[in-house]
């Protein structure tokens, strides 16, 4: 289960990615940029992501839990969605799963894939064997999904409810316990199942389009439907991603010996910027999570504070990707009180810098010098996937290669007699056996090039 739910996280970013662009034409439909017909165009493209996130997750996800991410799962996927739609409706009009009808039958779709995708049938129903058949079969089971949907959802959607009452309830400590678990649920690839409830599920706001009532449910899709409650579960990520960690860059500089800073520098400063730009985290994340995870401790209860300040001034900020200087100005006019994050940035960047500068120094936490002293490790040649395959037992210990953003994700027939320090040698940041058969190597942003180039050794 616990393989499942990160091959289900991992398969989330598919979908997730698509998100920027629609957030971004529907900031340009708001009117104050563009008006008129250009207005309307860009906010239309918009809204047609927003509306069908359920079949957008359901695509993705089959997409990204499928063997060699094959388009006959994508297919499947969105079949599924449309049946399923349909059925629970036809039953209970009432009934709104949000984005995991999508999540539900995207795991089946991606599924049955791995399941049926060589199936041989007789030969006068050859045509159907094989990948034709998982569509087939996806539909068959959206069907059971449907009714199942049609008659019990209702009491999964009092639970949801219930948990999003709750988590409202608790104000300020119902944010910081989401922006805690958020971080701690990195390292096991899990947050974004965690956000997938926060950003695509919790609450519902209602507006009119074309005379029809849309609901729109979740802090994100709400605050780009113009809910001046929604951007709680978003805003405080601003203070931690432009400010915290660019300054908690700057005091593992100045714990680095100073034979190595001109490096870590360089690579640090990389980081860092791209966490205030983007509001991507892990690269700078996984420098230090495996190895000094007292840091990473106070990193997660420092974003969980940063959410709840941010929530107590009352300050409604939201993304389409990441809490970067690019969401920033892009959704200023949309925010309430995002001035506020520029002077808290400040008063988080200080708290961030001194509590870690004194905690890498009275532990004496080692971050970079490892690393550093060898300028090999990150040297990329071309023998680098056979050196992986090498360092994975071989090619018959090999069962499946894939990657997320930052992650190797290989299954193979034996983990456990593979060793941690000759994936450290060819620069992994560290190493995650959720079970026997999995081995997850942390690499940064070169993971998903060194999977294409092990499956292209591998052929």
């Amino acid at each position: 289960m616990f393989n499942l739910l990160q091959k289900i996280g991992k398969a989330l970013m598919t979908p997730i990615a698509v998100l920027p662009v629609a957030a971004l034409l529907l900031r340009l439909g708001f009117g104050d940029i563009f008006d008129g017909q250009i207005a309307l165009i860009m906010k239309s493209a918009g809204e047609a992501v927003f509306s069908n996130l359920d079949l957008l997750f359901g695509i993705g996800i089959a997409y990204g839990l499928a063997k060699n991410n094959d388009g006959a799962a994508a297919l499947s996927g969105a079949i599924g969605v449309l049946i399923a739609k349909a059925v629970y409706l036809s039953i209970d009009k009432d009934v709104n799963m949000g984005v995991f009808v999508g999540i539900i039958i995207g795991v089946l779709a991606g599924t049955l894939y791995n399941r049926f995708h060589n199936i041989k049938l007789p030969e006068f129903l050859g045509f159907f064997g094989g990948k034709r058949f998982v569509p087939i079969i996806t539909a068959v089971s959206a069907i059971g999904v449907g009714v199942l949907a049609g008659y019990f959802w209702h009491y999964a959607q009092g639970g949801i409810d219930a948990f999003s009452n709750m988590i409202i309830g608790l104000n300020e400590v119902g944010t910081f316990i989401y922006g805690t678990l958020n971080r701690l649920l990195i390292p096991l690839g899990l947050h974004h199942i965690l956000n997938s409830v926060f950003w695509f599920q919790l609450g519902e706001y209602t507006t009119m389009k074309d005379g029809v009532e849309v609901v729109a449910n979740g802090d994100l899709h709400r605050f780009f439907a113009g809910d001046p409650t929604a951007g709680v579960y978003m805003s405080g990520f601003y203070l931690v991603m432009m400010f915290g960690l660019p300054a908690m860059t700057y005091a593992i500089y100045l714990n680095t010996p100073k034979e190595y800073r001109k490096k870590a520098g360089a690579i640090l400063a990389g980081v860092a910027f791209t966490s205030f730009l983007t509001g991507i985290t892990e690269p700078l994340e996984f420098l230090f999570l495996f190895v000094a995870p007292p840091l990473f401790i106070l990193h997660a209860l420092l974003t969980g504070l940063a959410m709840a300040v941010a929530q107590m001034f009352n300050i409604h900020a939201g993304f389409g990707f990441s809490a970067g200087f690019i969401d920033y100005v892009i959704n200023y006019k949309l925010s309430t009180n995002a001035l506020l994050i520029l002077p808290l940035g400040a008063v988080f960047a200080a708290l961030y810098f001194v509590l870690s500068y004194y905690l890498i120094k009275i532990l004496k936490l080692k971050i970079l010098e490892i690393e550093l002293k060898d300028d090999t490790v990150e040297n990329q040649t071309s023998n680098t996937a056979l050196e992986f395959i090498k360092a994975l037992g071989g090619k018959e210990n090999i069962v499946s290669t894939d990657a997320c953003i930052t992650r190797l994700r290989m299954s193979v027939n034996d983990s456990s007699k593979l060793l941690d320090e000759s994936f450290m040698a060819l620069g992994a940041k560290g190493v995650i056996r959720p079970d026997k058969n999995s081995i997850q190597i942390v690499l940064g942003t070169r993971a998903e090039s060194v999977a294409e180039e092990i499956k292209e050794a591998l052929k």
